[in-house]
């Protein structure tokens, strides 16, 4: 949604995530960033929810796209841009006929879960499977050095907190996603 121009770096950060998109393997075909005027990037930013519903609305359509992932309302990190694309998600499948979309959203964990690493996975597995409120599928990650690897594209934000974070960080190794209905 933004080049992550925050501090006046979105063409360094925009060049890092087509990198960091080769290491993934994601042909770069399938690599956008959308840069509109009302969504920059930064904490106390808001972006406005119907502006986002009508962005995502036309990438759908034009890409033929059938399935979405966002964050939850909580955004992982509490970074308000996170979450307003979460609610622009919500605001698109509440306003518009797009049923044939499948729209799953990231489920946030407590910030102990957070840093357990590969602990997680074992407990990510169990809340998904016990869980009684929705459809929760786990996706484990197979290649978490790839991870590393992609997030180390990204050297202008690749500085010893976000090592750490990606270290031991359960979302390097499981992520669970719940339907939004």
């Amino acid at each position: 949604m933004s080049s992550g121009n925050a501090d006046g770096m979105g063409n360094v950060r925009k060049e890092e995530l087509y990198l960091a998109s080769i290491v993934l393997k994601v042909p770069q075909k399938q690599v956008k960033v959308l840069d509109h005027p009302a969504l920059q990037d930064g904490f106390g930013k808001s972006w406005n929810s119907k502006l986002l519903s009508k962005i995502i609305k036309k990438e759908i359509v034009n890409s033929a796209i059938d399935l979405v992932i966002t964050f939850d309302n909580y955004g992982v990190s509490g970074h308000c841009n996170h979450q307003d694309v979460h609610q622009g998600v919500r605001k698109l499948l509440q306003d518009t006929s797009h049923k044939e979309v499948d729209a799953w959203e990231l489920v946030s964990t407590s910030i102990l879960r957070k840093y357990s690493g590969p602990v997680d996975i074992w407990l990510s597995l169990l809340s998904a499977k016990f869980h009684l409120s929705g459809v929760r599928h786990c996706l484990l990650n197979e290649h978490p050095r790839r991870s590393l690897a992609a997030m180390a594209q990204h050297k202008s934000q690749w500085v010893w907190f976000r090592k750490l974070f990606v270290s031991f960080s359960s979302y390097t190794y499981v992520n669970c996603l719940k339907k939004i209905n």
